[in-house]
């Protein structure tokens, strides 16, 4: 099979090209540094042509109010493209509990990401994940003031990007789900307590300070981030990420 990977040089994208690629599918990697623009639209007819599965793993630039703009104009253009090249298939990876976060603009506009394509004319599979754990250090960093981090409770299950990157892979090579899949790592933690974890594992003279008004997170509440039902749990365990 052919993919097109939009979005394919990043920390997800760039692992999900190698997976199919070593499982004998032609995968290649578009971005901005391949010359596709997903909110232009150049490149992007040419990025799709002859593509049998488009993965589209392109990011907001910013998490504030400009992020439903560019899911917009990025997943209307991305479904031109593909209808147009005869696409049969379309990926897009969201977020677990997306809906369940009304004030925060970028999980409104992941949502709205998901609404776009699922009124598309394309077969579609939506793979939403927990928060990576390789963004845990990016929170702290948030709502550090000297050597202080304030973090929330906010319950997180978070999972290794390639346990989301394998996900990808296998949803993006089997039969388009019209529907979606949750995948969330295998333990449940609160956000002050994965600090603390961090900076026990990786000191640097911080100190966790638990305040429930702290960062984005802190708009999340009981457990509207963490995985229900029938989702796929993966097997890696922060503990053993972070070693």
């Amino acid at each position: 099979m052919k993919f097109a990977v939009i979005g394919g040089t990043g920390l997800i994208g760039s692992q999900v090209v190698k997976k199919l690629n070593a499982a004998g599918h032609e995968a290649v990697p578009h971005s901005l540094s391949t010359g596709v623009d997903v909110i232009t639209g150049q490149g992007l007819e040419e990025a799709v042509a002859g593509a049998d599965v488009v993965i589209n793993l392109t990011n907001s630039p910013t998490f504030d109010d400009a992020s439903p703009a560019f899911f917009r104009t990025s997943m209307g253009n991305l479904l031109a493209a593909c209808h147009k090249g005869g696409v049969r298939h379309v990926v897009i990876l969201s977020i677990v509990g997306a809906d369940q976060v009304p004030d925060l603009a970028y999980y409104q506009a992941k949502v709205l990401q998901e609404d776009i394509l699922k009124a598309g004319p394309i077969p579609y599979s939506i793979v939403r994940a927990t928060q990576f754990m390789e963004f845990i250090d990016a929170a702290l960093s948030w709502t550090t003031e000297g050597d202080i981090v304030r973090l929330p409770t906010t319950r997180l299950q978070p999972i290794a990007a390639q346990d989301v990157s394998d996900t990808v892979a296998e949803v993006a090579v089997g039969t388009p789900l019209n529907g979606t899949l949750d995948v969330a790592g295998p333990d449940v933690l609160a956000l002050d307590e994965l600090g603390r974890i961090t900076l026990n594992v990786h000191p640097d003279g911080r100190t966790v300070v638990t305040d429930d008004t702290a960062g984005m997170f802190a708009a999340a509440h009981g457990d509207a981030l963490t995985a229900k039902g029938d989702a796929r749990i993966a097997p890696t365990h922060y503990s053993d990420w972070l070693s």
